[in-house]
């Protein structure tokens, strides 16, 4: 199952605060107008190249998946002649192979006959 698109796109445009970062041990510090009632918490943060390095992996793990999922629809719908099974099924193999060698694309090729 593909993941929705709704929900990459929330990923796209993060809240973001402007802080102070010690290059020493990594503080960090962003200071901002008490209301009287504040309470430091701990939190974990990631830094933004990282956040961009993970959408980056997650729209080509998508990418991945939707080529994978066209390349087994494919497969669970083709269904060959009695008297070219063989080549039907040779012929997905080499279709397989391009897919897991990354050659492969969201639209497969015609199915095989």
């Amino acid at each position: 199952m593909e993941i929705a698109a709704a929900d990459t796109k929330s990923l796209l445009a993060p809240d973001t605060i402007t802080a102070w970062q010690c290059i020493g041990c990594g503080r960090l510090e962003a200071p901002a107008n008490c209301v009287g009632i504040c309470q430091d918490r701990k939190v974990e943060l990631v830094s933004s190249w990282d956040y961009a390095e993970a959408l980056v992996a997650l729209d080509g793990a998508n990418e991945r998946v939707a080529t994978l999922e066209a390349f087994l629809s494919k497969l669970a719908h083709t269904t060959p002649r009695a008297d070219a099974w063989k080549n039907s099924y040779v012929a997905l193999q080499a279709q397989a192979r391009k897919v897991l060698a990354g050659g492969g694309s969201r639209r497969t090729d015609a199915a095989p006959q």
